[in-house]
């Protein structure tokens, strides 16, 4: 073992060694990743700092939170505060140049603005919809205000990691979906791109737990508003609606219109979207399947189920997995495609972390290896 060892220190690996010690590498790994959380004090950032934590490959530098800056971890998330991370600071008080990556958390609006800011050498990871749009002119449509960093928009791709691999890992800002389409883009793609549906026949009935709506309070997310009861909104107007048309579109090489119509279920956390298509030409349920199983062959955290399994809440809650399931509709010549995901994990802070992972090199499923919470 000896002589083994003198020979790689000493033969033609000894340069690389060298390298790699410059670089701040070891044989063993490599240095932890310097992360800040934007937005630390929301269900989106806790979930993030949850999942993060525990990640081999992060060290969590900074947390920002404007309004909860000066406090510690513990007193906004007290299950959080085992952790032994820093206080909440505003995002002035970080030193940036020690910053590799920033997750950001933030609502829309306020986060381009803050994105603006951080140094070009800054990696982005977003969970907010300030760069999920490519045309400044329908976030402006859709957000109620122009877009205040166009000049970013260039170096955003969209995080639906399962459909942009390639592209994500070059990037400099991703910008991770919207916890519906995250769920309904799933399930829809694979069946668009290969002319299984027809693209502008979709109509989704989606439905999620409350944590969607934010942490800030709310009258129609109080416990007597929301408990025992469920109720749509944003009919035929909600935000996800550009976004939907947008990746579906582009996968169908057409312009198409998306009928969306999303609820507010009695539930913290989790997300289930049942996706009404029309089939095309000689499409079967047999090949949506098969559509699904070949698209989605190597996607560590995608189940496809079997024929007679159903898609739960329940049986993704707290994991970054999506299960997806195809039925037949009793009208001929359609389909029903279930997905479910949890929304603050798969449906945000989690596929942020599986963006991570391809952005820096790691596993695609460090950190996220967590089994569903059941019951």
């Amino acid at each position: 073992m000896a002589a083994a060892r003198q020979l790689i220190l000493s033969g033609p690996f000894a340069y690389l060694i060298r390298i790699f010690k410059a670089e701040g590498f070891t044989m063993a790994s490599k240095s932890k990743i310097a992360a800040a959380v934007l937005g630390a004090s929301g269900y989106t950032g806790a979930d993030l700092i949850r999942l993060a934590a525990l990640h081999p490959g992060i060290e969590i530098k900074a947390l920002i939170a404007k309004s909860h800056a000066g406090q510690p971890l513990a007193k906004v998330f007290p299950h959080l505060g085992v952790l032994g991370l820093p206080d909440l600071v505003t995002s002035e008080e970080v030193d940036w140049e020690g910053i590799d990556v920033a997750f950001c958390g933030l609502p829309h609006a306020t986060a381009h603005q803050e994105i603006a800011k951080l140094p070009e050498s800054v990696k982005v990871v977003d969970m907010s919809a300030d760069f999920r749009l490519r045309d400044p002119d329908t976030y402006t449509q859709w957000y109620g205000g122009a877009h205040g960093a166009t000049d970013l928009l260039g170096q955003a791709v969209y995080g639906l990691t399962e459909h942009y691999r390639d592209c994500i890992k070059d990037a400099r800002i991703v910008a991770c979906p919207g916890c519906y389409p995250t769920a309904i883009l799933l399930a829809m793609l694979p069946l668009v791109k290969r002319k299984q549906i027809d693209a502008g026949a979709i109509i989704v009935d989606a439905k999620s737990g409350v944590t969607g709506a934010g942490r800030a309070l709310k009258q129609n997310t109080l416990f007597a508003e929301a408990g025992e009861g469920l109720s749509p909104y944003g009919i035929g107007a909600h935000r996800h609606i550009p976004e939907l048309e947008q990746e579906i579109g582009q996968a169908a090489d057409e312009t198409v219109r998306v009928n969306f119509t999303p609820h507010l279920a009695p539930m913290a956390r989790g997300e289930l979207c049942t996706c009404y298509v029309a089939l095309k030409d000689d499409a079967t349920v047999d090949s949506l399947r098969d559509a699904l199983r070949d698209a989605y062959k190597d996607a560590p955290f995608i189940q496809l189920l079997e024929d007679g399994s159903i898609p739960a809440t329940q049986n993704v809650r707290g994991s970054n997995y999506c299960q997806i399931a195809v039925f037949a509709d009793r009208l001929e010549g359609r389909a029903i495609v279930v997905a479910a995901i949890d929304n603050l994990v798969k449906g945000s802070a989690g596929q942020a972390l599986q963006n991570f992972n391809l952005m820096f090199g790691f596993d695609e499923t460090e950190g996220l290896k967590q089994l569903p919470l059941f019951p």
